[in-house]
């Protein structure tokens, strides 16, 4: 069954930087597309950044310049690095397919990984 763990958050102050990491299992993970979403409280789940099986990338308008993502096939690990961190960066932060993956009937997610930005 698809697993997902996500890793690397934490607190850091506003324009610092953090790299977040996804470990995954169960999939045929070089033919999935992959994407970083983030879900601040109260607010909905977005994706922020996706990069094709081939590796073409994509990002949301507010972390355009600031996040890359990139992944590593033979690894199987997706990350997003996160740089110039602001305070409305502050979420969980969590990786799935783009769109995300199934699991049985439901769509997959793993835990996630808590990112806070002080100002």
């Amino acid at each position: 069954q698809v697993v997902l763990v996500e890793s690397g958050g934490g607190l850091v102050q506003a324009g610092g930087s953090l790299r977040l990491s996804c470990a995954a299992s169960g999939i045929i993970f070089s033919i999935n597309n992959m994407g970083w979403y983030r879900q601040a409280p109260g607010k909905q789940r977005e994706l922020v950044a996706g990069i094709s099986s081939s590796g073409n990338t994509n990002y949301a308008d507010s972390v355009k310049g600031r996040f890359t993502i990139s992944r590593d096939n033979a690894k199987k690990l997706v990350y997003l690095q996160m740089n110039s961190l602001k305070p409305e960066d502050t979420a969980t932060y969590y990786c799935n397919g783009d769109p995300p993956l199934w699991s049985g009937w439901v769509r997959y997610w793993g835990q996630g990984t808590q990112v806070t930005v002080s100002s």
